[in-house]
């Protein structure tokens, strides 16, 4: 049996707001503005859920106003923190996203698959508090598929206004 290797080159675009908000501030308004399901009952529902339309509607509720959810956060900070004692770095990275999204860019171009949820970096510098995004529409790019780049497009933007809201 023989495998083949492929390799794409992606130019990725990344946006970064800055913040003179506190660390702790921004990362609060971040997650205020965002749902916060159970995610082992969510994957449970997944599962049990009879349809796309059922899926739909469970995500909805588990994603509330603005349409995107936590999946999870790594709290980088608190791993750097083991070799700087006494200062825990303000460094968070968030998997946000909406899987109904993620399903209409991945139907036609399955790699979308591997970056939905995104990440949103939340990181304390010197000049301020960043928060970081790699745009979709740019790791979407090199496959050419209008659709999914139009979807990508949209999510962009839904995530920079989340960025901005929790910055401001």
């Amino acid at each position: 049996m023989e495998a083949t290797m492929i390799s794409t080159e992606i130019k990725v675009s990344r946006i970064s707001i800055i913040s003179q908000r506190p660390f702790e501030e921004v990362v609060k308004r971040l997650t205020e503005a965002i749902g916060h399901p159970d995610m082992k009952s969510f994957h449970h529902s997944i599962i049990a859920s009879k349809d796309g339309a059922d899926l739909e509607a469970m995500v909805e509720v588990a994603t509330g106003p603005i349409g995107l959810m936590e999946f999870y956060r790594f709290d980088s900070g608190e791993v750097l923190s083991k070799w700087q004692k006494n200062k825990k770095p303000g460094l968070m990275r968030f998997l946000i996203g909406n899987p109904v999204i993620m399903r209409s860019m991945a139907k036609t171009v399955p790699d979308a698959a591997a970056y939905a949820p995104v990440t949103v970096l939340v990181h304390q510098r010197k000049d301020g508090v960043y928060l970081s995004y790699d745009l979709m529409e740019s790791l979407l790019s090199p496959y050419g598929d209008a659709p999914a780049l139009a979807i990508a497009r949209e999510l962009d933007i839904k995530i920079t206004q989340l960025l901005e809201k929790a910055a401001v």
